[in-house]
């Protein structure tokens, strides 16, 4: 592990979105770092079809699971 310097401008935008999304600020940025580097490797991908990807490489289904118009209201 290792300590990487950013500004506080991003510090404050990972805080923001590490509670959107429920995570750690370490992890939000791990995440954010992640999601960069296999956007250079791979330009020809969206996010969502990197997204897809990651989801498909780790066996995540969700066929067992469905969207309402009633759950998408909360």
């Amino acid at each position: 592990m290792g300590i990487v310097k950013i500004s506080e401008e991003l510090h404050e935008e990972l805080r923001k979105a590490s509670s959107v999304m429920s995570r750690s600020i370490n992890s939000q940025a791990e995440f954010w770092i992640k999601m960069g580097m296999l956007a250079e490797l791979h330009p020809q991908l969206s996010y969502n079809q990197i997204m897809a990807n990651l989801m498909q490489s780790a066996s995540v289904s969700a066929t067992n699971i469905s969207i309402t118009e009633e759950h998408c209201d909360e």
